[in-house]
């Protein structure tokens, strides 16, 4: 092949060639559509000069800002930058610091263009706070790119892209952690046996689920990091969540609670993402990846946005360097007549990112006759996305209301959740034209309570989706004689007004099976939310 793409390379650490597949003369002015099967089938990889050639073609068509530095601008800064001394004389950007630094097959010019293009990144650059996957993805680039211009030109452009509702390259530390958290919420909606998994025995959910990313383009292998290259390219960023899905989906086939007992399960997960070659292959790692139905990328823009304001009402900002906080609900400072510290950190990591930036706060605490939490045989609940003053808005206050965010959940004899139907089949559910769809409304939550005015991203809103049953979005409704959760064919779960007498069946918003017995009394209900301010 042309020698301008093997320059930066260290051939014997590359890993032996993909089998050759036939490519179309025509492949790059073929539908977007046709492009993203061929690269999720893996037709760039049957050459490295197509690959490139591909590459170069498809970032000069992504649409970004109107200035944005080219190959001539990275001549002339590197020239001065780099003309009289060494690259070892310039320290990285500070939005690098601590950052990892994966070199994949470079060799040793490689590594001084990946390191060469870094600094030039954040000479011109200076808007970029925090940054962690860029090293990754200049250094796959540079693999192949004909001189260190293009790659940065190309690197460029990617940073500086300003299409709608997505994202490649996250710049702040509040982007990042929006994503983190996004990635999250995710796991909770579509992994839900590894994430009650993870969540009984890590402290921090959010701490696990902070290196997805690095999951991707630190940990796997360059022959599986380069094929999700390949479909990030034409995709962005969702394909990137649909892959660590997979990732995390494939990690739960491999460990049991009962190994995971003491273990730290960030390391694990990350020693299994290293050696995923014993556990599945790239085109089964991808063909698992797109099996997962997840929303439009305009809801999970959305989502990405309300976890942004999350954190900036936590005090995140988009300049800052970085900050810590924890997720996790504190086992010095919980008490709860009803669960453990440990349920209770699993209900918690159920409900959106957004809202678990905080820690819970008992509103209310309604005592029966019990003497002991082991007296309790049977523990079930609900997380409302609503305030209870959203009934009154539309006039009608014997109405259902409430968001797809809702659920339903038991603690004992066995800690299940109960979703929304179309959280699990997608599918039946269509997304309502923009013409049709309403402005959001203000929609703060809690459990079984009223909590401080939050915005709720309309992910998963009812009023983004035609339904083909009004049955099974029926979330939550109240009036003088009680409360319902869940509706369609049954009550969820239901208490009068006096709170002391309820009951429980199946319904077809949650698809659940009675969380109790039918009919029972309250021997103690406890109302958690959380306050912001």
């Amino acid at each position: 092949m042309d020698s301008s793409f093997t320059r930066f390379v260290d051939w014997d650490r590359m890993p032996d060639p993909e089998q050759q597949a036939h490519i179309p003369r025509d492949i790059l002015s073929k539908p977007l559509k046709e492009l993203k099967k061929l690269a999720r089938e893996g037709y760039w990889a049957a050459s490295r000069a197509l690959r490139a050639q591909v590459y170069h073609q498809l970032i000069q068509q992504v649409t970004c800002r109107l200035v944005t530095p080219d190959a001539l601008v990275y001549r002339d800064v590197a020239s001065r930058l780099f003309g009289k001394l060494s690259v070892s004389s310039h320290p990285l950007p500070e939005f690098l610091e601590r950052c990892s630094m994966p070199t994949y097959c470079l060799n040793v010019e490689g590594v001084t263009a990946l390191k060469k293009i870094l600094i030039c990144i954040g000479n011109l650059f200076p808007d970029i706070t925090y940054s962690p996957i860029l090293p990754s993805l200049v250094a796959l680039l540079l693999h192949y790119s004909e001189d260190e211009a293009q790659c940065f030109e190309n690197i460029s452009r990617l940073i500086a892209s300003n299409a709608p509702h997505t994202s490649y390259i996250d710049q702040s530390f509040l982007a990042h952690q929006a994503s983190c958290m996004t990635f999250g919420d995710l796991a909770n909606k579509h992994c839900p046996a590894a994430h009650k998994l993870i969540a009984s025995t890590s402290e921090n959910v959010f701490e696990v689920y902070s290196k997805w990313l690095s999951w991707l383009f630190h940990d796997l292998p360059f022959n599986y990091a380069i094929r999700i290259f390949d479909v990030y390219l034409l995709e962005g960023q969702k394909v990137l969540y649909r892959i660590a899905l997979a990732l995390l989906k494939q990690y739960k086939l491999s460990v049991t609670s009962a190994e995971l007992e003491g273990t730290d399960i960030k390391a694990d997960l990350q020693a299994f993402v290293q050696n995923i070659a014993e556990h599945v292959t790239v085109e089964k790692l991808l063909e698992r990846a797109f099996g997962i139905r997840l929303f439009s990328r305009k809801e999970i823009w959305l989502l990405q946005m309300a976890n942004r304001k999350a954190l900036m009402e936590k005090g995140i900002t988009m300049v800052q360097s970085r900050q810590s906080f924890h997720l996790a609900v504190d086992m010095q400072i919980f008490s709860s007549s009803i669960v453990t510290v440990q349920e209770m950190r699993i209900i918690w990591s159920w409900i959106p990112e957004r809202f678990s930036l905080f820690p819970p706060l008992l509103f209310i605490c309604l005592s029966g006759q019990v003497n002991s939490l082991c007296s309790l045989p049977k523990v079930c609940g609900a997380f409302l996305s609503s305030d209870w003053s959203e009934r009154k808005k539309s006039g009608a206050t014997s109405g259902f209301f409430g968001t797809g965010e809702c659920f339903v959940f038991t603690v004992h004899p066995e800690t299940e959740r109960y979703e929304w139907v179309f959280i699990k089949k997608p599918e039946l559910a269509k997304a309502i034209p923009r013409s049709r769809q309403r402005s959001p409304s203000p929609s703060p939550t809690s459990l079984l309570s009223s909590s401080p005015d939050s915005r709720l991203s309309p992910f998963l809103a009812i009023r983004h989706f035609l339904l083909p049953s009004k049955t099974a979005s029926m979330f939550m409704s109240g009036s003088q004689e009680g409360i319902i959760i869940g509706g369609g064919g049954g009550q969820a779960l239901s208490l009068d007004a006096s709170l002391l007498w309820g009951h429980t069946e199946h319904c077809e918003t949650f698809d659940n099976p009675p969380l109790c017995q039918e009919n029972f009394k309250v021997q103690l209900l406890e109302v958690w939310g959380f306050q912001n301010t």
